[in-house]
């Protein structure tokens, strides 16, 4: 298969020079050079576009064709047409995996596929102008949910995160900032025993996965020490309070707060109705200091097929579609058609509290879910960690002994 890493120094001083040509891509996406004074101007260009069913359906005003027919519009110096195929988001590795230099010159994809649309050559890396917009109008976290060994490789457009539904009527914004503060005033719910919320607690006391950013598969997972073993402790204390449960809304009819994603926010309204609070996660107080919960994180983006005869001709038409697509003006379309947040911080949500959440959780109450391969020795300890927390087997006496075995099974891949 092709590298698509090598296949881009070609194309480098391309994408060196993203932002050179007249014509405007709106909001983070910088425009593509025009792709050389020698091609004739009346060439016509096809581009094969991918994106899930409701973007391109007559109930969301066909969001992808307009937002590609007004990408058209903003560069006369091409003569574009478009081809679409409906792909979902999570579908995209797959669709692309046998051959992709038949499927989309441009598509939208999970993330978590960066590793696999590698594997295929299916997806290119962004540099020069179109990555510092990327840069400039996203969260580091949001940056760093689309980077893989060093480079980026998608232009995100919205993210997969978690944050804090609660009850305005117990609690007041203040009280919503710190956990224990609302452990004292109401009941709060959190699925500790999953292990996609637990490592919250740990992060957010300098543990880490595979490094600071999530980038350095050598680092590996580091839940041990004396910084784990104080999370473990508090987390017995927590388990203990009265007004703590593990699990959500649904665990009982007096939850006053609950831990969940956007897809979540029906249920929240049923339980809170015109009290719903909606708020990134809390920090908890942990020997005297405020320690800043993170959720995981994750995005949808838009992505370059470096495999497609287009990018071999036209590589600056693909990168400035794609920039375009994830840009500002297209994000809020995206927005104000299907609600879906945005994570371009210059756009404004006024005073719509999940958008708000989501967005200040991608700002300072997350971190980038790892992509390491190594990343699925981490679930399971993870889970019985906090199954045994729940369950009451983990104890102030043993919780050294739980916490250090806890981070050598995270390991274990790595060191044999």
């Amino acid at each position: 298969m092709m590298n698509a890493k090598k296949f881009l120094a070609g194309a480098l001083s391309i994408a060196l020079l993203a932002g050179c040509s007249g014509g405007s891509t709106g909001g983070g996406g910088s425009a593509a050079p025009s792709g050389g004074g020698d091609k004739p101007a009346d060439e016509e260009i096809t581009v094969t576009v991918w994106g899930p069913q409701e973007d391109q359906s007559e109930d969301n005003k066909k969001w992808l064709q307009t937002q590609c027919d007004n990408f058209a519009a903003e560069h006369p110096e091409w003569k574009l047409t478009f081809k679409y195929g409906v792909c979902s988001e999570g579908d995209a590795k797959t669709n692309l995996a046998n051959d992709p230099a038949s499927g989309a010159d441009v598509y939208m994809f999970a993330n978590d596929q960066i590793p696999d649309l590698l594997k295929s050559g299916a997806i290119a890396e962004f540099g020069g102008s179109t990555l510092d917009g990327i840069k400039a109008k996203n969260s580091e976290t949001t940056v760093n949910t689309v980077s893989y060994d060093g480079s980026v490789y998608g232009v995100p457009f919205t993210a997969n995160t978690w944050f804090m539904y609660y009850d305005k009527s117990v609690f007041t914004e203040e009280d919503a900032k710190n956990l224990d503060t609302m452990l004292t005033k109401g009941k709060v719910a959190f699925p500790l025993s999953n292990s996609w919320y637990i490592a919250a607690f740990y992060v957010a006391n300098g543990c880490t996965l595979f490094g600071a950013d999530g980038g350095d598969a050598a680092a590996g997972i580091d839940f041990g020490g004396d910084k784990a073993v104080a999370v473990t402790n508090y987390l017995v204390d927590l388990v203990a309070n009265p007004n703590f449960v593990n699990g959500d809304v649904s665990t009982g009819n007096d939850i006053d707060a609950f831990f969940s994603g956007t897809w979540d926010y029906q249920k929240a309204l049923d339980a809170y109705g015109d009290n719903l609070g909606i708020a990134a996660a809390p920090s908890y107080t942990l020997n005297g200091e405020a320690k800043q919960m993170k959720a995981f994180a994750g995005s949808k983006a838009i992505g370059v097929n470096p495999t497609t005869a287009l990018y071999q001709s036209h590589p600056e038409v693909a990168v400035a579609l794609a920039a375009y697509l994830g840009g500002t003006a297209a994000q809020q379309s995206h927005y104000e058609i299907r609600n879906i947040i945005p994570t371009d911080e210059s756009i404004s949500v006024g005073d719509d509290a999940l958008a708000k959440a989501q967005m200040d959780t991608m700002s300072y109450a997350s971190i980038v879910q790892p992509l390491q391969a190594d990343m699925s020795n981490y679930w399971t300890p993870a889970q019985s960690m906090g199954e045994e927390l729940v369950a009451g087997t983990v104890t102030h006496d043993n919780a050294a002994e739980k916490t250090e075995s806890m981070n050598e099974t995270m390991n274990t891949s790595a060191v044999n």
